[in-house]
């Protein structure tokens, strides 16, 4: 049986529009700081090993959450760029041209989403919202919440306060001093849901997984898979920080390839009319069909009245 930690809910969402379009030209409002929107890496475009030929690929389904004539936030699904690079040349789908398309005026991104992981991206519709949200996000004035799939067990709350020297990539930063010190990183984490399965993925005869809530203060490339990392619970489906044993067998056991992180939650001041935003986007399927197959069934699930945020 699963030991029950604390609710997380299912809120279930109405989603009012589907993107199913993307045309090939923006413009790009980026900002260089690790808290607010970066430029894509390498280790990004690496989320897929498999070639494919481009003219069969479906476009994705990008669902909009919110949306006003100052802002637009979306569910990113994994997968999916944010925007155009010189890294992803062979890419057709980009979250910001197909959020455009929709919308139908110019979007400007002002926060980084990888593209492994799903859940809320925010968008401003103007340079100057935008450079509001910006001043939001430098500040940390932003909640963000994450909830993640990691190895083993995790019984207690807490704040791991690890700074992380700066990653690079060796096309997109082989201008940058490597000697860079280390900058401050911040993420609570908190456990809601434990489980074990009867199933070998290593030396054990069963396998250990805990479902946790993550919330970070600062924003470095790659900060809540290398702080769970350093955790020693590695987020499922982390080809760069994680376990790969552990990746093999949750991918062929259950017969899904991806990064277990979603960013769930957004909340900020509106940056127009001043008032308190909540966005909050619903958990994927497959993330119910891990759920069921960790024994946390619906009953479970729908005594939980909902995802605590505060």
């Amino acid at each position: 049986m699963p030991t029950k930690l604390d609710p997380i809910g299912l809120a279930q969402y109405k989603i009012s529009k589907v993107i199913k379009m993307t045309k090939d030209n923006d413009a790009e409002y980026s900002l260089d700081n690790d808290d607010l929107f970066g430029q894509i890496s390498s280790d990004d475009m690496n989320y897929s090993a498999e070639d494919t030929d481009l003219d069969d690929v479906q476009p994705p389904h990008v669902e909009i959450l919110f949306e006003d004539e100052h802002i637009v936030a979306i569910h990113k699904p994994a997968g999916l760029l944010v925007h155009r690079s010189y890294l992803a040349r062979r890419e057709r789908f980009f979250a910001m041209q197909m959020t455009r398309d929709l919308v139908g005026c110019h979007v400007f991104p002002v926060h980084r989403l990888d593209r492994p992981t799903s859940g809320v991206l925010l968008f401003a519709k103007s340079s100057e919202v935008a450079r509001a949200l910006c001043e939001q996000f430098a500040d940390h004035s932003i909640k963000k919440q994450y909830l993640a799939i990691i190895r083993g067990n995790m019984h207690e709350s807490g704040r791991l306060d690890y700074a992380l020297k700066q990653e690079f990539d060796d096309l997109g930063d082989k201008h940058v001093d490597p000697n860079k010190a280390a900058q401050q990183a911040v993420t609570d984490y908190q456990p809601l849901l434990n489980a074990e399965i009867p199933f070998s993925s290593g030396r054990y005869p069963s396998s250990r997984f805990g479902l946790v809530r993550l919330s970070p203060h600062t924003g470095r490339k790659h900060q809540l898979r290398r702080h769970m990392a350093h955790l020693r619970h590695p987020i499922i489906g982390d080809t760069t920080h994680g376990d790969g044993k552990q990746n093999k067998f949750f991918r062929e056991h259950f017969g899904i390839n991806r990064l277990w992180l979603i960013a769930k939650s957004l909340q900020f001041t509106h940056p127009v009319t001043q008032q308190p935003m909540h966005i909050e986007t619903e958990l994927e399927a497959e993330w119910l069909d891990i759920f069921a197959a960790f024994g946390w069934d619906d009953d479970q699930l729908s005594s939980m009245p909902s995802m605590l945020l505060s």
